[in-house]
């Protein structure tokens, strides 16, 4: 371990420091002995994650934590008629094919999950059980079980086709082992892969005969192919097509209806169910797929066994069936200790919702590989120092100077499995913290993983698209990332909770939730891993402030600009005159036109979030010096903003440009961007601007309503206008930060310091309420959940199967009761 080797000589430190979180740690002895438990436990950890669901643009696709290794995928189509087959073949996650819901019913990332896909379309509820084996060099074993069974709205003898297929990146080999149960018209039994693949060893994949009755029909071809076998083909395609499996098993296909229909004729082709099946051939090759076709309901097993698995070297039916019972009811066990919801919501139909966003959310955890677009000339030749910047811009961009970088890689949740699947820089903060209440060393692990992504300057790419298949989900225009494009920081939130919990384990040490055989805090438990995270990923958090400062300053001096400090001012990079992506807040309304001088009151706001969490960190590393470099940066942002930001006559936080007269003006569009002191824990509980935000969040005519707090004040001339985006409706992240803020005052002690804590309670009570029922209400009726919801109506908008932040309500609904539930629980 490089970076471990760079810090051995500081292990010394850590030591010392460790005896303020764990005095048995700290008493152990050598650092011999520290640095073994630390490669130990990294190994452990990675080996327990290494294998899962992390295609999750797919309804049902697995690959291991490795780059060009292997791709597994499920696709599905039922085949009662030869014109809906095409359009009902499902593969990827797509936003309209119309499913009645779907998603994982229950999901840990280091046991599995259980998924249910309620296909309307294709009149069939199929379900998908993951299950691990952990232990072994390569991740231990796992098994796959795929149930169907037709919907009640369809017939009984509902006739479905499904292929499962295993391709191969990269060097290694698969082969399909011939058995003496296959024949040139299929396989009657057991279908068995054999492979030896860079990275995972030897294993074999078998799938089974499974059970269920299979389509008899009179017609001739059914002689040459009967569909009671599993039907296997080989193929050999380049690696970079291997994403394309649907295109190419259609592709395929189409030559066997031209035969068929060359030889029987168009007066006389054969049924759906036989005319849509791939030919019987087995070669050499990097993907194989298998087809099985169905009559009814039906079972079956894909069992993968690792070589080098020490606890299940070989995987049977029966072990699955055993550990899909023992996952189930231990992620329930551990679910209803770590996020059962508080009253009023203590009722069973809400404790099933929790579990499926929360789910959900896990089970959008994803790897991805691959090569990004990124144009490094336009940052180095244009600043957006000038007047008209946006339109030099734009100017730059229709160059098409980028360029392809990497290969990088990226373990990461995702906001939308069909409309977002791949990593945004800003939602990762949100999705994790629920995330590390459940598994703390996933949560660290997938922020390393982020700032791994980090280049020499500090930059992140906002958003990371990885590959052809990631691009293939994202218009052009909005593919290519600028090195001096930023986006709200809000890992530095998860980091900030991962040194609260390192406090608290120290101060109160507990024993593990686990799930037999399985860690999820090591990192706490074992204070000198934790503390060697934070002190391996230090300079990197340091890097990314610096870059900050650098490429998102703003001007104070340039505008004779009154504030506390000259240097604390920030300007999102990348504006027009209709959007700034980079905040993350598209198109809010912001000054008009846009100008170099601008500042922006969310963007100060992140960097006053960001420097509080360095404090911290540097604090618990024993940084001192730098730790007090940090407290007083933050001392003048939030001296800065009240400076430059607040507006006495609007009584409101808001954005400030440069007027034709160049004086500096405020511009005041109130709304979430006049919160963002507040959300982000720069305003004191006796703030004398405390009661104004207060104010703007109560009023309903401003920004209250009964479905959540509205992203755009009612009031404003420009509410609910043009895209509709963040100009209305309610997001649940922004309403997260909001509704913790006040269940912190609320809880606060009372006296002169805290004079808001009454009104904050009661705020917090029935924003809690609000959002929980909007939210809940939505998915019961659609099965999905939102990414926005309509303030005057709740019902979900835009991207259906948003599961990233949306899953924040999990936590919500985790906070404490603080009234009475007896005036809601009828209404609940």
């Amino acid at each position: 371990m490089k970076a471990l080797e760079i810090h051995i000589a500081s292990l010394t430190v850590s030591l010392v420091l460790l005896s303020l979180f764990n005095p048995t740690i700290a008493r152990s002895g050598a650092i011999t002995d520290e640095t073994e438990s630390i490669e130990s436990f990294e190994k452990a950890s990675n080996q327990s994650l290494l294998w899962g669901p992390y295609r999750p643009n797919l309804y049902f696709g697995l690959r291991p934590r490795i780059p060009k290794s292997l791709l597994l995928g499920l696709m599905w189509s039922r085949v009662e008629d030869y014109q809906t087959v095409q359009h009902n073949f499902r593969h990827t996650c797509e936003q309209n094919e119309n499913m009645a819901g779907y998603g994982w019913d229950s999901y840990d990332a280091r046991t599995g999950g259980h998924q249910t896909i309620h296909d309307a379309g294709n009149g069939l509820d199929l379900t998908t059980s993951f299950v691990k084996f952990p232990g072994g060099e390569h991740g231990g074993s796992w098994g796959v079980r795929i149930k169907g069974k037709p919907r009640e709205d369809f017939p009984s003898d509902l006739r479905t086709t499904l292929v499962f297929y295993v391709a191969r990146e990269g060097l290694g080999t698969i082969e399909i082992k011939e058995q003496g149960d296959n024949d040139d018209l299929g396989f009657e039994g057991d279908v068995k892969i054999e492979g030896d693949v860079a990275g995972l060893g030897e294993f074999d994949i078998v799938l089974t005969k499974g059970k269920g009755e299979h389509p008899l029909h009179q017609h001739q071809s059914y002689a040459d192919k009967p569909l009671d076998r599993a039907i296997v083909h080989s193929f050999s395609i380049p690696d970079e097509g291997l994403w394309q499996t649907k295109p190419l098993l259609f592709a395929h296909i189409k030559t066997v209806i031209d035969a068929y229909l060359a030889k029987y004729g168009k007066e006389n082709p054969p049924p759906p169910e036989q005319i849509y099946t791939m030919d019987h051939h087995i070669a050499q090759g990097n993907v194989h797929m298998v087809q099985k076709t169905f009559q009814g309901e039906f079972e079956f097993d894909v069992l993968y066994s690792s070589n080098s698995a020490t606890i299940k070297p070989v995987i049977t039916s029966k072990d699955v069936t055993h550990r899909v019972n023992i996952m189930t009811e231990s992620f329930s066990d551990r679910f209803s200790r770590v996020f059962k919801p508080v009253a009023p919501f203590n009722y069973d139909r809400y404790l099933e919702f929790s579990k499926s966003l929360f789910s959900n959310l896990l089970g959008g955890i994803g790897y991805f590989h691959g090569d990004a677009r990124v144009d490094r000339s336009y940052a180095e030749e244009y600043e957006e120092e000038n007047e008209g910047f946006w339109e030099d811009a734009e100017e730059a961009r229709n160059r098409h100077a980028e360029q392809l970088e990497g290969p990088s890689e990226l373990f990461t949740s995702i906001p939308s499995r069909p409309f977002f699947p791949r990593g945004f820089l800003w939602d990762e903060g949100f999705h994790l913290l629920p995330i590390i209440d459940w598994d703390v060393d996933l949560t660290l692990d997938i922020i390393k993983s982020w700032f791994n992504l980090m280049d020499d300057e500090g930059w992140i790419a906002r958003e990371q698209i990885l590959g052809a298949e990631a691009r293939s989900k994202v218009p052009p225009e909005f593919q290519v990332q600028y090195p001096h494009y930023a986006n709200p920081p809000t890992l530095f939130m998860v980091l900030t909770t991962f040194i609260e919990k390192l406090r608290q384990e120290a101060s109160t040490p507990t024993d593990q939730e686990v799930i037999p055989g399985v860690q999820y805090s090591g990192r706490l438990i074992n204070g000198a891993v934790g503390l060697n995270y934070l002190k391996e990923l230090y300079p990197l958090l340091k890097r990314q402030y610096a870059w900050f400062k650098k490429t998102q300053r703003g001007e104070i001096k340039a505008y004779d600009r009154e504030a506390f400090s000259t240097k604390e001012a920030y300007r999102w990079r990348g504006r027009t005159p209709r959007h700034i992506l980079t905040s993350g807040l598209d198109d809010y309304p912001r000054a008009q036109p846009p100008h170099p001088g601008e500042l922006h009151v969310d963007l100060i706001s992140w960097m006053g979030m960001m420097t509080s969490s360095l404090r911290d960190i540097a604090t618990t590393i024993g940084e001192d010096e730098d730790a007090a470099e940090f407290a007083k940066n933050l001392e003048a942002i939030k001296r800065n903003i009240d400076d430059l930001h607040w507006s006495e006559k609007e009584q409101a936080y808001c954005d400030a440009t440069i007027d034709d007269y160049e004086e500096s003006v405020h511009v005041c569009h109130k709304g979430y961007i006049s919160l963002f002191p507040f959300i982000t824990g720069l305003l004191d509980n006796d703030s004398k601007k405390l009661k104004a935000v207060l104010d703007l969040i109560a009023n309903p005519e401003e920004l209250w309503s009964t479905h959540g707090i509205r992203s755009l004040s009612l009031r404003d001339p420009l509410y609910g206008t043009d895209e509709n985006y963040w100009r209305g409706p309610v997001w649940i992240n922004i309403n997260y930060l909001i509704v913790l803020r006040l269940l912190e005052i609320a809880q606060a002690p009372s006296g002169t310091g805290n004079p808001y804590k009454g009104r904050a309670m009661t705020m917090y009570q029935e924003l809690r309420i609000n959002l929980v029922k909007t939210v809940f209400e939505s998915w019961k009726e659609t099965g999905f959940a939102w990414e926005q919801y309509n303030p005057d109506t709740g019902a979900g908008q835009r991207t259906q199967h948003f599961t990233g932040w949306t899953s924040l309500v999990v936590k919500i609904m985790r906070m404490p009761n603080l009234e009475g539930t007896k005036r809601v629980r009828d209404e609940l």
